[in-house]
């Protein structure tokens, strides 16, 4: 939420309100999830005081209620006064007064000292004048006490503010779930094997820790020993577990699986992931927000109008109409009341919070909030090629078989000789076949490729190269693939050639319905690569992107970004976030995807966690559906004041409808109440 938020200045607890309140909880983030726990104990305790407050103001406004002449005049309970009962009166709601009022009050003084009067200020205003002129009635001056009155609207502010609260830190709970996921013990290794348990913060990088099944893992780090699915989905949003071995990456506080791990702490405390995600999410809900300033704006002017809404009123209907003065206090504190830019405040700042926790769940982590609202306008996204729209590794795309062998048996025979090699595409071949045959003689041929006898008979499996060199002629199907931008790998066995195996650089399945869910949304989708046009265009084709620039250095990445630009398209680059700065600085919306553990990218606007180029749609989605709340949040909030203010200034007296100040404070709490549960309406 934004610190310059026109709610933030005067808190009913230490700066006032609930929406600050939020931000503040928030500032621990930084130093690592354990300092977060101590303030949502703290929200806790406000929210605590408020309660406490209104029930004890509750409490004391019965026998207020009882001791009024007004209300006991309408109820026939006249014959009950007794001699001093105006005084045991202005005792009680002189405590209803200083102990139920005191949050705004003190507000009061703070939003003065801030020069930003506000809500704070108007409720202030509003109880402090009933009282002053109740307290002048029961010493003497002529006129009726506004005692009941006082102490329904502090009850009813005491109310609403203690279930705004409630609703605006639930809609901040992102920071304290993520938080909540580390464990706070860790089972540490002894050089002579065995464990101790030490608390978290005890941890070091270079520690080895034990995870047994079940377990969170405690923080960052790599397998030494153990495989085991993970549960990463609070953290990266990834729904399947993930399958960890030795050498793989693990994250603090993923949930380890069935089996037992090892793992060799990298990273704890402030340079954790789950710690940077807490910073990140912290950033963006208290990130600037355009239609927040607009909010801050209104509510600002909001408050003018109040006070000198309110006193117009008290003048007209005091000075002109010839009221008495009790009746036109009681208009002006119902204006003051009614017209709280309680609701105001909060139309934004909630909503912010509710889309940021949204994101924080979904894997997209929001850097620059400026930014994520100018999503909902893009025309136009460019992506990098290499490990966005595709996985950034080989695999086999086509396999072709000739002289009487199946596609299977060729794949067979090749990943079965390639699986005692250690070069990218063989790795990626020996991946692609269910199962393999046992090999004999295998020896490596340098350049060219490898050969081994599996199950008795010759094999090899070499490049384009080596045919070159035996006089062998490829069938033109194999050509084509080549044509294709493909690398292409020829299968012998005992000197014939039967198989070719095609391997390129795998397309997302993800990507497929990224591209194809961004275009139903009439969005172009265009393409950005280092790698040779015949790659790139196979590529385009494949995903029926709308245009490609292929043969790009990172240093031109930024110059082709400026060229979508200058068409007039509203652009963000999605890339990998490393060579890809320049372009995501660059870009409306800069998007850094499949940023793993690397959470801290600074040229990007939203880093998404997962590699999914879908999230890129999610993003644009959630930035159109945060808007529409916001605007309706905005609408709500000031329509209900253009109606509210005239009807509590008394236009409607002649028709016999006159609101009282606690009704007025009823309809501003349901106001708020109204705006704080259409936020956490918000959905994908």
């Amino acid at each position: 939420m934004e610190h310059g938020s026109h709610m933030e200045h005067g808190s009913p607890m230490e700066h006032g309100s609930p929406a600050e309140h939020m931000d503040h909880g928030a500032h621990e983030a930084p130093g690592g999830p354990g300092g977060h726990t101590g303030h949502a104990a703290h929200h806790s305790h406000m929210i605590a005081d408020f309660r406490r407050r209104f029930w004890v103001s509750l409490f004391l406004t019965l026998p207020i209620l009882f001791l009024s002449p007004m209300l006991r005049k309408l109820l026939g309970l006249s014959a009950l006064a007794f001699p001093g009962d105006r005084y045991l009166l202005f005792g009680l709601a002189s405590a209803v007064y200083f102990y139920g009022g005191w949050p705004f009050l003190k507000g009061f003084f703070s939003e003065l000292g801030e020069r930003r009067p506000g809500m704070m200020t108007l409720i202030a205003v509003a109880i402090t004048t009933a009282y002053g002129y109740s307290t002048l009635v029961t010493f003497g001056l002529p006129g009726k006490v506004f005692f009941w009155e006082l102490a329904t609207l502090i009850d009813i502010m005491l109310l609403g503010h203690w279930i705004e609260m409630r609703s605006v830190l639930g809609a901040s709970r992102a920071l304290e779930e993520l938080a909540r996921l580390m464990p706070s013990t860790a089972h540490r290794l002894l050089p002579d094997g065995g464990t101790e348990e030490i608390p978290l913060e005890h941890l070091r990088p270079g520690d080895r820790v034990l995870v047994r099944p079940g377990e969170k893992i405690p923080a960052d780090g790599r397998v030494l020993e153990g495989q085991s699915a993970v549960n990463e989905a609070m953290l990266t949003g990834e729904s399947r577990p993930v399958e960890k071995k030795p050498g793989d990456e693990v994250i603090g506080g993923a949930i380890n699986g069935e089996g037992s791990l090892v793992v060799e702490i990298t990273r704890t405390g402030a340079e954790s992931f789950l710690s940077q995600v807490i910073e990140l999410v912290r950033q963006a809900q208290e990130s600037k927000s355009r239609t927040q300033d607009l909010a801050n704006r209104a509510a600002f002017w909001l408050t003018l109008i109040a006070l000198s809404g309110g006193a117009i009123t008290f003048l007209v209907w005091w000075a002109v109409m010839r009221k008495d003065l009790a009746f036109a206090l009681e208009r002006t504190v119902t204006v003051m009341v009614i017209t709280c830019p309680h609701a105001l405040g909060l139309a934004v700042p909630l909503v912010v919070a509710v889309s940021t926790a949204l994101a924080a769940k979904r894997g997209l982590l929001i850097r620059n909030r400026a930014a994520f609202e100018r999503a909902r306008n893009l025309t136009a996204v460019v992506f990098d090629k290499t490990g966005t729209l595709t996985e950034g590794r080989f695999g086999v795309t086509r396999v072709l078989s000739w002289e009487g062998f199946s596609p299977e048996e060729v794949l067979r025979l090749a990943a079965s000789v390639e699986t005692h090699s250690e070069h990218p595409i063989a790795r990626a071949v020996a991946e692609a076949s269910p199962q393999t045959d046992p090999v004999e003689d295998f020896k490596a041929l340098p350049g060219r490729g490898a050969r081994a006898r599996v199950s008795g008979r010759e094999v090899l499996v070499v490049s384009p190269g080596y045919l070159r060199e035996k006089g062998l002629n490829p069938p033109e199907e194999a050509l084509k693939l080549s044509a294709q931008g493909q690398t292409v790998i020829f299968v012998l066995v005992e000197g014939k050639l039967v198989g070719a195996i095609g391997l390129s650089d795998r397309v997302r399945p993800e990507s497929r319905e990224a591209v194809a869910a961004l275009k139903a949304r009439g969005i172009k989708c265009f393409m950005l690569t280092g790698d040779n046009a015949r790659v790139a265009r196979t590529v385009a084709e494949e995903l029926g992107l709308d245009e490609f620039f292929a043969e790009v250095l990172p240093q031109e990445k930024a110059e082709k970004i400026r060229e979508v630009k200058a068409r007039g398209e509203i652009v963000a680059m999605t890339g990998d976030g490393v060579n890809d700065a320049p372009a995501l600085a660059e870009a409306d919306v800069g998007i850094a995807i499949g940023a793993g553990t690397e959470v801290a990218i600074e040229t990007a606007d939203i880093v998404l966690v997962r590699n999914n180029p879908g999230d890129v749609v999610t993003i644009i989605d959630l930035a159109r559906a945060t808007y529409r709340k916001m605007i309706q949040n905005l609408f709500w909030a000031t329509g209900y004041n253009a109606v509210a203010i005239p009807l509590a200034a008394g236009v409607l007296y002649k028709y016999g409808v006159l609101l009282s100040p606690a009704m007025g404070a009823v309809l501003m709490s349901l106001s708020t109440v109204i705006v704080a549960l259409n936020a956490r309406r918000l959905r994908i």
